[in-house]
């Protein structure tokens, strides 16, 4: 596609036309041009914040997606949303039923949802995501969702492209202190017990409210625990206030700069991870005569070798 074609689809994509900014997201997902599109984005993007939903399967994640776009629309924001399936090696998975469950909104040109499946390249869908969630604020999207299928390490990575990060875990899960060992403690900004009109809510928040006095102390953010009916509606007032609440303390305190910085590093090491990979490449074709015959090549060898003929006076061990 030629760039004039292109730059006629970002004037599209910046008045806010739902099919520019589905096909930018194709074109930056298929990595056409996705340099000098994400360079043109970039200048209009870095206002809205990106509110992450993860937890485990069945805590009700694209429920209460659906019902807080409901909620932002009521107040007449438009909502962008990104559904990310980590572990599915196909480009639909479940997310499919996501997108199914969240169809009250198929005919409302002011919310946007994009399925994403990593299909086993969590490096490269870190990078979409992050791609894709720029372009819906270019489109004019005021609320930006993210959501992901589990609490893995594939999910937490995710989760840091966002500025606040909710944790969704519902009652009926067992032990709740078990529920949330994962390593989700470090991530949440805030927790959402989902589901809260089943048997266990009241305790599960307790469980939580107990880890967090062992977990927080002196820390100038405390999670709140927040208690919803995705069903119902309940306690969606409370979370939308207290994602409010949390972005006004990173603006504050200054952890939203501190955290686009450290995202900044994260996404420049990406660009040259993928001119390292194609370096080293074409320097392995270009020498593979020397070691296809060894049975027994030494990899650290090869890589000191491969390495300081790459980088000439640059020594391996250094």
């Amino acid at each position: 596609m030629n760039i004039e074609r292109i730059d006629q689809l970002l004037s599209r994509l910046f008045e806010q036309d739902r099919r520019a900014t589905a096909k930018i997201i194709s074109l930056v997902e298929d990595n056409i041009e996705r340099a000098y599109i994400m360079r043109s984005i970039l200048k209009q993007t870095g206002k809205q914040m990106v509110v992450g939903i993860t937890g485990p399967p069945g805590a009700g994640k694209s429920s209460l997606v659906d019902a807080l776009t409901k909620f932002y629309r009521s107040k007449e924001e438009r909502v962008g949303i990104v559904a990310v399936d980590p572990s599915s090696p196909y480009s639909g998975g479940a997310i499919l039923g996501d997108r199914i469950r969240m169809q009250t909104h198929g005919t409302d040109r002011d919310v946007f949802i994009r399925s994403m499946g990593t299909r086993g390249h969590l490096g490269g869908v870190t990078r979409s995501t992050a791609d894709v969630l720029r372009i819906l604020e270019a489109g004019g999207y005021h609320r930006l969702l993210l959501e992901t299928v589990g609490v893995g390490q594939s999910e937490l990575e995710i989760m840091r492209i966002s500025d606040t990060v909710v944790v969704v875990l519902n009652p009926g899960t067992g032990d709740g202190i078990q529920a949330i060992k994962a390593g989700i403690m470090e991530i949440a900004d805030i927790f959402v017990v989902n589901k809260s009109d089943l048997p266990g809510a009241d305790r599960m928040r307790n469980d939580i409210e107990m880890m967090l006095n062992l977990s927080c102390d002196g820390k100038a953010w405390r999670p709140p625990v927040v208690l919803t009916s995705a069903v119902s509606g309940n306690g969606l007032e409370s979370l939308y206030e207290k994602i409010n609440t949390h972005q006004a303390y990173l603006l504050e305190s200054g952890q939203r700069d501190r955290h686009r910085i450290e995202r900044l590093r994260q996404e420049t090491w990406r660009q040259w991870e993928d001119k390292a990979l194609a370096a080293f490449e074409s320097l392995w074709e270009a020498t593979r005569e020397t070691w296809e015959h060894a049975a027994q090549a030494d990899p650290y060898e090869v890589a000191r070798l491969l390495w300081e003929e790459r980088f000439k006076g640059d020594k391996w061990d250094e």
